[in-house]
């Protein structure tokens, strides 16, 4: 596991790719908001969205692997991230739309895997979200908080 704090007040620390993981990059990210004085609705909605870019990335990476957390304050804001190995971009979020009861798949064996909306969530608790490409051939899925 790596870790490290930038001098520009940025966390970026290496992880498994576990789903584990999303409740450790949790306790470290709602500590640094905490210190930059960010209020509770804004450390809820980060908490949503990391606990849904960690799903995505474990989801992507091979057994083993490791997942990357990224935490900055900038001027416009915080930006969350996760890096992952995986050279897939995720798909564009469908639209944000208000689901019925009967759109879920309520199945005994599919109850817990309605999946596809985690971006979209991501979309609609973010002031903007995307996709970086990195050099080494996978990706960071970052997201914006609004301020």
């Amino acid at each position: 596991m790596t870790s490290g704090l930038k001098a520009s007040g940025e966390l970026r620390m290496g992880m498994a790719a576990s789903p584990a993981s999303a409740g450790l990059a949790w306790t470290l990210v709602g500590q640094r908001l905490l210190s930059w004085g960010l209020g509770e609705d804004a450390r809820y909605d980060a908490h949503l969205i990391l606990a849904e870019l960690v799903a995505n990335a474990v989801a992507v990476t091979p057994v083993g692997g490791s997942i990357t957390l990224h935490c900055r304050r900038d001027a416009d804001g915080v930006v969350l991230g996760i890096a992952d190995s995986c050279p897939g971009l995720p798909r564009d979020p469908p639209p944000v739309v208000e689901l019925e009861l009967e759109d879920l798949d309520l199945s005994e064996e599919s109850f817990d895997d309605n999946g596809g909306w985690g971006l979209t969530l991501v979309a609609a608790l973010s002031a903007d979200c995307g996709v970086t490409p990195l050099d080494s051939g996978g990706k960071v899925v970052w997201a914006r908080l609004r301020s």
